[in-house]
């Protein structure tokens, strides 16, 4: 059985290389991955949103609305943007974060203040602060790999060797942190 993972962020915030990361600890494992990440102005920090899917076999890399298993935020607006793509059982996973946009900015939009009761009534909802845990650990840069590890616990795959993976794929001065930053979101969930 084919499972999706939907990670929704705003530019700059780690999505696309936490589902590297995913990616690539999913291929380990032996499945079939596909990946897809749409970018949009993500250089102006603009939405930015990754589709993972991994299973036996895997046809396409695209998660069309409804099937997603799990949505994972990194921003509270994106969850809500994004929130059609989940199936009627999936899971949110959300950082309590906002980033406001620049119609919020210019006062054209409202950010919605009641976002987390928004995610809580459509679906099972965490919201995890994954900011705030990477600052515990002196970088907030390792917010995206605190949510990798949300995704692992959430979706059972802790088997998997992240340690190994993390190794492979960073930059070996931040291996360490990285490591606690992983082990933090699986124990959030």
């Amino acid at each position: 059985m084919t499972k999706s993972i939907l990670l929704v962020g705003v530019g700059g915030q780690g999505t696309i290389l936490a589902s590297k990361l995913l990616t690539n600890g999913l291929m380990e494992a032996g499945y079939d991955v596909k990946m897809s990440e749409i970018h949009g102005m993500s250089q102006r920090g603009g939405s930015v949103s990754s589709h993972v899917r991994y299973g036996k076999k895997v046809d396409s890399p695209v998660i069309e609305i409804g099937g997603a298993d799990i949505l994972v935020s990194f921003e509270k607006m994106e969850a809500l943007r994004y929130l059609n793509y989940l199936k009627t059982d999936g899971r949110v996973v959300v950082n309590d974060y906002e980033i406001l946009s620049m119609p919020i900015l210019s006062g054209k939009a409202d950010y919605p203040g009641n976002a987390d009761e928004i995610l809580k009534s459509k679906a099972q909802t965490t919201i995890l602060d994954a900011i705030g845990e990477a600052e515990k650990l002196g970088n907030q840069k390792v917010m995206n790999v605190i949510l990798l590890g949300a995704i692992i616990k959430a979706m059972g795959l802790e088997e998997i060797d992240w340690v190994a993976i993390l190794r492979e794929n960073l930059n070996q001065k931040l291996v360490d942190i990285n490591i606690e930053a992983l082990q933090t979101g699986m124990n959030l969930v």
